[in-house]
C-alpha cells in the first residue's frame, strides 16, 4: 500500500485548511486515479457500438487534436 506523509496546513485556530504531499506521491495518486478511470471505462458495459479498425480509424480522423 501507497505510504501518504501529509503535512497539514492549519489556520490560527488549528482548524485544518489543507493538507501538503510531496510531488512524487501527488504523481502516483493521480497515476493510480487515471489507470482506475480507464479500467472503468474499458469494462464498463454500456451500449456503444464497437467500431471495426476503418472506422476507428475515420472517427479519430474526425477528432479535435488540440
Amino acid at each position: 500500500m501507497l505510504e501518504i506523509v501529509k503535512k497539514y496546513v492549519v489556520d490560527e485556530n488549528n482548524n485544518i485548511l489543507a493538507v501538503e504531499i510531496d510531488i512524487d506521491t501527488f504523481n502516483k495518486i493521480e497515476e493510480i486515479l487515471e489507470d482506475y478511470g480507464l479500467y472503468r471505462l474499458m469494462t464498463d458495459d454500456n451500449d456503444n457500438e464497437m467500431l471495426n479498425l476503418d472506422e476507428a480509424k475515420k472517427f479519430y480522423s474526425t477528432l479535435d487534436k488540440d
